[in-house]
């Protein structure tokens, strides 16, 4: 089964890039932020001041003309304020963990709005080129990984940083000979880091890319589990997962070994220039007080390796969560759903108006026409070529032919989920494209063949038709769609709950809810694609019954694969590769003897 893989609108333009764009996200908690800064910059005050306490320590013991008695009030005064440094330190460091980790509570909950508020405003081809797998990857793995880049990894980031210009700052005043041995130091690190990044920095955006496919084909092979079972796909399924998770471990492997060398490159530098520090100082350092200067660099060595250590340390989920992070603002940046329309929708009683910005009051009718519309998803592949038809007001109209033939299409123009490259489609008189978007759509029921419930209760289900309806709406809704006896001896009645898609009904009181959530929306226009195909049948009769109360008085378009459903239609319409080839009732299309003939023909055969 072929893959879909996510398409990238805008790439962030580097690493460095995605986390100055994420940094901007500090705005919605810049007290804490402050407070966390604070913090940082306290426990490094205070460590640094911890380590330069060496210095007096080490003089302490070449210091001639004082008591001994002296001597042993500086050194209880010396370590009374080393520990005083190292209490402040580690409540200090508890203060910024947990302020960090308040802050980017905050900043998940943002960017987990924002994202999925973006996707709300996302045409349905972004949803339809992308599966569910891969959509929820950006909540899950993604996500997850930009939080741990703001609760820990920035955290020790921003204390190796200060901490590492602190230890410098201090390596200066004591020694600016010794300092230039950490300048080689710092250029070779520098370089080792240069190259892992741009290493690491490609195959982390691919690991995460390879993370999302793979939830992506395994979400949809345990959704189509029966499928794989009946039809004996196990070993193919796991063939074709192979080459998918062999990606991801080969994207996972390079980035994390490219990271992971950075650590003992570094403590085996840090451990040689230790070791010629010394050689050099004991040669280079003279005068009085050299013992304690030479004890305390070696110190701010010590604390130098240790913090480029723990920014090698951080640099895999650095990396990681950066990715995920670039994957997010991808979406982001992904254009939204373009609407130019003008002409709202208004309602007075039970009739419905479109309001042109005039202040034009154009009675909606239901009248909806084509005019030689051309459409293609595919450049290469045109779906529909030339077409046109009407749709009378109060008209039902079945659209029949092959698969392929572009019935769904259709129904999809008019509600403009996807827009025509050629021709144009009006409304009562006026062009679909000049229409609000929200406002057409709230002008067309739809009940689809594929149903989906939410979780909750019956009536909020119906409800979600018109959220402004009222119980007794509902219930009348239901009525009309003939649902409104097997609700009644449910449970709970209305009010029993439903789960997993509605998996506690049938799926013929699937689409009942359906119906009964389209009729209390009230709309005009009624789309009814396959909405009996998949039930037996008995209960496609009792669907049928609902459809007739609902379709009352509405203009209807109607996709069916049994002829059975369309025969009372105004007009059938056959299409042929994207083509009306033939249009009128079924009593008109059987004297044709033409391709309606044949499709009925064979159907009665089958029968």
């Amino acid at each position: 089964m072929a893959r879909v893989e996510l398409r990238n609108y805008r790439r962030a333009q580097s690493p460095l890039h995605t986390l100055f764009r994420l940094f901007r996200y500090f705005r919605h908690c810049r007290v804490l932020l402050i407070c966390a800064v604070a913090s940082i910059l306290a426990y490094v005050a205070c460590t640094i001041g911890a380590s330069y306490c060496m210095r007096p320590l080490t003089n302490l013991l070449k210091e001639s003309g004082i008591t001994p008695n002296e001597t042993y009030a500086k050194y209880l005064s010396l370590l009374a304020g080393l520990g005083t440094l190292y209490f402040l330190s580690a409540v200090t460091n508890y203060l910024l963990n947990r302020l960090m980790l308040e802050t980017s509570t905050v900043i998940m909950r943002e960017l987990r709005a924002e994202l999925f508020a973006r996707m709300q405003k996302l045409p349905i081809s972004y949803f339809d080129a992308n599966t569910n797998g891969s959509l929820m990857s950006y909540y899950t793995n993604d996500i997850e990984a930009t939080n741990e880049l703001l609760q820990h990894s920035i955290t020790q980031m921003l204390i190796s940083v200060t901490s590492l210009t602190g230890t410098i700052a201090m390596m200066l005043v004591l020694s600016m000979r010794l300092f230039a041995i950490m300048v080689v130091l710092g250029a070779i690190v520098l370089l080792v880091v240069r190259i892992t990044t741009k290493i690491s920095s490609h195959s982390y955006r691919a690991q995460q890319k390879n993370a999302a496919a793979v939830n992506g084909y395994i979400e949809e092979m345990i959704a189509g589990q029966r499928d794989i079972k009946v039809f004996t796909h196990e070993k193919q399924v796991m063939a074709d997962f192979e080459p998918i998770n062999d990606a991801l471990y080969s994207a996972s492997t390079t980035a994390t070994t490219a990271t992971s060398v950075v650590g003992p490159i570094l403590n085996n530098l840090s451990h040689m220039f230790y070791a010629i520090t010394c050689a050099v100082g004991t040669l280079w350092l003279t005068g009085e007080g050299t013992g304690g200067i030479l004890i305390t660099f070696l110190q701010y060595i010590r604390t130098f390796a240790d913090r480029v250590s723990q920014i090698a340390d951080q640099f895999n989920s650095i990396m990681l969560a950066l990715a995920g992070a670039e994957r997010i603002f991808d979406v982001l940046d992904t254009p939204a759903e373009i609407d130019e329309g003008s002409v709202t929708l208004a309602r007075e009683g039970r009739d419905f108006y479109w309001v042109k910005p005039d202040g034009t009051h154009v009675p909606l009718k239901g009248d909806v026409r084509f005019y030689n519309v051309d459409f293609s998803y595919d450049p290469d592949k045109p779906v529909l070529k030339n077409l046109s038809l009407y749709a009378k007001p109060g008209q039902k109209i079945a659209f029949v032919g092959s698969t392929g033939a572009g019935k769904t299409t259709i129904t999809n123009l008019i509600n403009r989920f996807y827009d025509i490259q050629g021709g144009h489609i009006t409304y009562d008189g006026i062009d679909v494209r000049d229409i609000k978007k929200d406002d057409l759509r709230r002008s067309l029921g739809i009940v689809l063949q594929d149903t989906h419930l939410f979780t909750g209760s019956v009536m909020e289900n119906i409800r979600y038709g018109r959220l402004d309806a009222t119980d007794e709406d509902c219930i009348r809704a239901a009525k009309i769609a003939n649902a409104h006896y097997f609700i009644s001896h449910l449970p709970q009645g209305y009010n029993t709950m439903l789960y997993s898609d509605g998996a506690n009904l049938s799926q013929g009181q699937r689409q009942l809810v359906a119906i009964a959530r389209a009729a209390v929306s009230e709309a005009p226009v009624l789309i009814l694609d396959e909405a009996t195909s998949s039930v037996d049948t008995r209960t496609e009769k009792l669907i049928e019954k609902g459809l007739d109360g609902l379709m009352a008085g509405r203009t209807v378009f109607v996709i069916a694969h049994r002829l059975s459903t369309v025969r009372n239609a105004n007009a059938i319409l056959v299409l042929e590769q994207g083509r009306v080839i033939e249009r009128g009732s079924h009593a008109d299309l059987l004297e044709q003897h033409g391709k309606y003939y044949q499709l009925y023909t064979n159907m009665i055969e089958l029968a």
